[in-house]
C-alpha cells in the first residue's frame, strides 16, 4: 500500500537543468576548457560530482570535483535569482499526498545549498517535506539506491510501500532497485530512456491516477 513520496528534485519539482549546466559551462570556461551543454547530458541526475567529473574525463582535463563544484554552485546562484519556475503540476501533485495523508520527502543528488537555492527561489517550504536528503548525506550517488533508501528511512517507512518521482534513467534505476514503484517524468529524458519506470508521464500535471491508487 502506497505510504509516501519520494521526490527527485531537479527537473521533477524545479526546471533547473539548463541553469546548471550553463553554470557548469561557465566554471569550465574559467578554468580554460571550452565544453557544450550537451556534455553533461550523460552525467544528469548522478550527482555535480559526477555530472563535472564526467565531462573533465571526457576531454582528459585535470580538476578538483570538490572545489569545482562549489564555483559551479556560486555561479547557478547568481544564474536563476528571479528565473526558477516549478514545474507543471507540482503543487497540486503535493496537495492531493497530503490529503491522502503520504508522507513526503525530497531525495536530491545535489548538495544542500542547492536545494535550499531551488526552494527559496520556486517559494516551495521546507516544511511541506517529511525529510530532506541530499548527496552529502549518502557515499553512492544514483543509480546506487542508496539515496532514496535513506529518504525512506526517514521517512520510517519501507522502501516497497513508496512512489519514486524521477526524470532520470540513473533515478529511475536506483529507485527500482530499492524496491519502490518509480513515476517517470518526460522533462529532462525521452519516454525511450525513462521506459523502466511503472508510469511515465510528461509532468506531474499528467500524473496518471494509479500511480497513486495502489
Amino acid at each position: 500500500m502506497l505510504k509516501g513520496v519520494l521526490f527527485d528534485m531537479d527537473g521533477v519539482l524545479v526546471d533547473t537543468e539548463k541553469y546548471i549546466a550553463l553554470a557548469s559551462v561557465q566554471m569550465f570556461r574559467e578554468k580554460g576548457l571550452k565544453v557544450d551543454i550537451s556534455d553533461f547530458i550523460p552525467f544528469t541526475g548522478m550527482g555535480e560530482i559526477r555530472y563535472l567529473g564526467g565531462v573533465a574525463e571526457k576531454y582528459n582535463f585535470p580538476l578538483d570535483p570538490q572545489e569545482a563544484k562549489q564555483r559551479v554552485y556560486e555561479i547557478y546562484g547568481e544564474i536563476v535569482k528571479g528565473k526558477l519556475k516549478l514545474l507543471p503540476g507540482v503543487r497540486s501533485f503535493i496537495d492531493t499526498c497530503r490529503s491522502k495523508a503520504l508522507k513526503l520527502a525530497v531525495a536530491t543528488s545535489a548538495d544542500r545549498i542547492k536545494l535550499e537555492i531551488n526552494l527559496t527561489e520556486t517559494g516551495l517550504s521546507q516544511g511541506l517535506f517529511d525529510a530532506l536528503v541530499t548527496a552529502e548525506d549518502v557515499v553512492h550517488k544514483k543509480p546506487a539506491p542508496d539515496i532514496y533508501l535513506k529518504a525512506a528511512g526517514k521517512l520510517n517507512l519501507p522502501p516497497a510501500s513508496c512512489l519514486v518521482v524521477e526524470d532520470a534513467p540513473a533515478g529511475v534505476e536506483a529507485g527500482k532497485k530499492t524496491g519502490a514503484r518509480v513515476l517517470g517524468l518526460l522533462t529532462s529524458f525521452t519516454a525511450e530512456k525513462m521506459k523502466n519506470a511503472d508510469w511515465i508521464t510528461l509532468n506531474l500535471a499528467g500524473t496518471p491516477d494509479e500511480a497513486l491508487q495502489w
